[in-house]
């Protein structure tokens, strides 16, 4: 029983547990010169055996159990009663008593915290007091400048590992991690103010998409001002986002308001965001306004799967890696995850389908082509934007050095950015853009008729309303 301290070469690997067997780790020898301190929990004489191993200079605090020293006769009577100065006759009683000989276990004078310099020829023996039934010890690690790394903290009761074994027991354990000046990991520090800045850059890209609307009025559809929600929202959540790592890093610990305030606007980011790629994806509002059975379907599975990611996400964020819960919402937060991205491609491969059979029509084809062209590139989009936040980034994450694991954050929200000023671009309002001159129903796709040529209708002109269903100016009839 005891606990086990390591280096982890990527984020959440053992490096000396990565090809874990049914051995002990408290007693399998590691095979690199990582650094690894076993504390090994000895209940019987109450102390706890400290071994280090690897290349570290780590330094370790904590109350030592010191043993008296015995001397060496007085472990064999017989040897000092024979080796007594000026004692010839072996015959002759003497040496020291039986019952005075001392227990080399139990006996334990005061307790003090002492400082060890780990290396490997180093075996601190720490104190291990009993209180109530339980058993309890702490120590202080001071990470040198060769071992710093990001570390794990793993109990293990190895005789659980025997088959047919299930030994209960009870565990608590208090952790403060902190770094000089920050409670925040060293790839985490740098995180306050990234999200704070990335806030500004969203909300600068939201403004401007908000002067496009008011300048180009007439060619703005509700799925717009939807865009724009969506981009506010995302800028408002980061800056929450920024201030919950503000008081993690100078508190310890988040403050319950701010963290709630994150999660909603976190939950809302996430529902708008599938929601507006759906709606564009099945071209809602700039050809019709009606969306279909199938295209209904895909909203009543993706919103509700994109609530149930963003609820396991918050879950994990407030669950210790340790707990149980933990592996289990996020496997179930990846696999909803990518449900959700696979499931909003259907209506833009839809949309592709149903361009590439209307442009065979007269009359029609080279605008459907124009749009065939902006919905696969929209697809492009989604696909490069899906594979590179949920794997290369991954990928990334865990190959680079623990101090720029901060990257990764970087790398997505930037990524992110890219796609929303993309997705902006190719569909802003604009009386050139090739996706808004589609009308809104194949009724009104037809071309201009020939109302008559007679001198009794000339003059008689027709209303021609844009795709939004504004009246344009009128022009006359031929």
């Amino acid at each position: 029983v005891g606990f086990s301290l390591s280096r982890s070469r990527v984020n959440g690997v053992l490096s000396y547990t990565a090809e874990e067997t049914e051995a002990c780790p408290l007693t399998t020898k590691p095979t690199n010169d990582e650094p690894l301190i076993l504390f090994l929990i000895d209940i019987r004489n109450l102390r706890v055996n400290v071994q280090a191993k690897g290349i570290q200079d780590n330094i370790l605090i904590a109350k030592e159990k010191k043993v008296k020293e015995i001397p060496a006769d007085a472990l064999n009577p017989k040897a000092a009663q024979k080796n007594q100065p000026g004692d010839g006759d072996k015959d002759k009683p003497g040496g020291p008593k039986a019952e005075e000989k001392p227990n080399p276990v139990g006996d334990a004078t005061k307790v003090e915290e002492t400082t060890f310099l780990l290396n490997t020829t180093t075996q601190p023996i720490l104190a291990l007091d009993k209180v109530n039934g339980f058993y309890k010890f702490n120590f202080l690690m001071v990470v040198g400048p060769k071992a710093e790394g990001l570390y794990s903290l793993k109990f293990h009761y190895c005789q659980n590992r025997i088959p047919g074994t299930k030994l209960h027991y009870s565990l608590t354990v208090e952790v403060i991690e902190k770094n000089p000046g920050s409670y925040l990991s060293a790839a985490e520090i740098p995180l306050s103010r990234l999200y704070i800045c990335m806030a500004g850059v969203f909300f600068t890209a939201a403004m401007v998409w908000v002067y496009t609307l008011m300048k180009h009025r007439y060619s703005v559809f509700k799925i717009h001002w939807l865009m724009a929600a969506l981009a506010f929202t995302k800028s408002t959540s980061l800056v929450f986002h920024s201030i919950n790592y503000h008081f993690i890093n100078t508190e310890g610990h988040p403050i319950e308001g701010w963290a709630v305030m994150y999660y909603i606007t976190h939950l809302l980011k996430g529902a708008l965001l599938f929601i507006t790629l759906a709606l564009i994806g099945t071209g809602w509002a700039f050809v019709k306004y009606i969306l279909s059975d199938k295209e209904k379907k895909i909203f009543i599975i993706v919103i509700p799967l994109q609530v149930l990611a963003n609820v396991a996400y918050i879950i994990i964020e407030s669950t210790e890696e340790g707990s149980s819960e933990y592996y289990l919402w996020k496997e179930i937060l990846f696999l909803v995850d990518l449900i959700c991205c696979g499931a909003i491609l259907f209506p833009v491969v839809w949309s592709i389908r149903h361009l590439q059979e209307a442009s065979s029509t007269d009359g029609k084809a080279a605008m459907n082509l124009e749009k065939l062209k902006l919905f696969r590139h929209f697809y492009i989009m989604i696909v490069c934007y899906i594979y590179f936040t949920r794997i290369i980034a991954i990928l990334l994450k865990i190959t680079m050095p623990f101090q720029w694991q901060w990257c990764y954050e970087f790398l997505v929200e930037v990524s992110t950015l890219i796609f929303f000023v993309l997705t902006g671009y190719k569909f802003r309002p604009a009386s050139n853009n090739p996706y808004l001159q589609l009308p809104q129903d194949e009724e009104d796709v037809e071309m201009d008729e020939v109302v008559t040529e007679s001198g009794a209708l000339e003059g008689i002109s027709k209303v021609k309303k844009t795709s939004n269903g504004r009246d344009r100016q009128k022009e006359p009839a031929l």
